[in-house]
């Protein structure tokens, strides 16, 4: 399913490029053509990424010790592992991972499986993940959401994000994450509030974006794809650490000298 939504994701990029190849000149060739231009990427983006590595090389941040990647059960048959992945993603959103990460150990305490959650009460689930942010509507959404699962799917999660984001509560970031983690498949980026914040600062988008899901497009048409996977983890961890919402801390940042948004802060 994986190498599906790859090839899907691609075929619009590529058949561009194919497009620009067939017009593009060789300096000199045609009747005055210009030649073929470069692709664009953003001014010291190797080096900014390497100084976000050596940051985050100490792996301490939430995300990192309570992040969803540690919130389910890896002993878990395979399925209900990764029912508990796509829980935790959507218990997560608008949440901080301290919250989203003693919610899910509530729930496993339970026993997290398809069947526990379809036989709880509304008002039972809502007091154990109680107080994830939205939670009455995550109560909604994980109700109607692990139905599905078991009407259509057998108990198991969607294998690709075109079938995960038709779910209640899932949109394009947890479906991206849930195909990283569940599915350890990558069929695009996961961008959430702190990728789409970080990109902007340091201009990885051509321009300004306004959206998250504006942000993964425009990051997916120069970012190599082998990046795509280890990108949300950098990002997230540096905006909880260090590149923060309000006050950022850019005489703490490598990147000082080479962000575009250091002066301003």
């Amino acid at each position: 399913a994986g190498s599906q939504i790859q090839g899907t994701a691609g075929i619009p990029r590529r058949s561009r490029r194919r497009k620009s190849v067939a017009i593009a000149y060789e300096p000199g060739q045609g009747d005055g053509a210009e030649p073929r231009r470069p692709r664009w990427e953003p001014r010291d983006w190797q080096e900014q990424l390497e100084r976000i590595r050596e940051m985050r090389r100490s792996r301490d941040a939430p995300v990192d010790e309570m992040g969803v990647q540690k919130c389910y059960d890896s002993g878990a048959p395979p399925q209900v592992m990764r029912y508990q992945v796509l829980l935790a993603l959507m218990l997560s959103s608008q949440t901080k991972d301290q919250v989203t990460s003693a919610a899910m150990l509530r729930l496993r305490q339970r026993g997290l499986t398809v069947d526990t959650v379809l036989q709880m009460d509304d008002e039972t689930l809502g007091q154990i993940i109680y107080p994830v942010g939205f939670w009455r509507n995550k109560v909604k959404y994980i109700k109607q959401t692990t139905a599905i699962l078991k009407q259509k799917y057998g108990g198991d999660i969607p294998s690709t994000v075109e079938e995960l984001v038709q779910l209640p509560g899932v949109g394009p970031k947890m479906a991206h994450l849930a195909m990283h983690i569940a599915w350890d498949s990558v069929a695009g980026i996961a961008v959430d509030t702190h990728v789409h914040r970080i990109s902007n600062r340091l201009k990885w988008v051509k321009k300004e974006t306004k959206h998250p899901e504006e942000t993964r497009v425009a990051l997916e048409e120069w970012l190599p794809r082998d990046l795509w996977k280890e990108i949300n983890w950098l990002l997230v961890g540096f905006g909880q650490q260090t590149c923060l919402p309000v006050n950022p801390r850019c005489s703490q940042c490598l990147n000082q000298d080479i962000c575009p948004a250091a002066k301003r802060l």
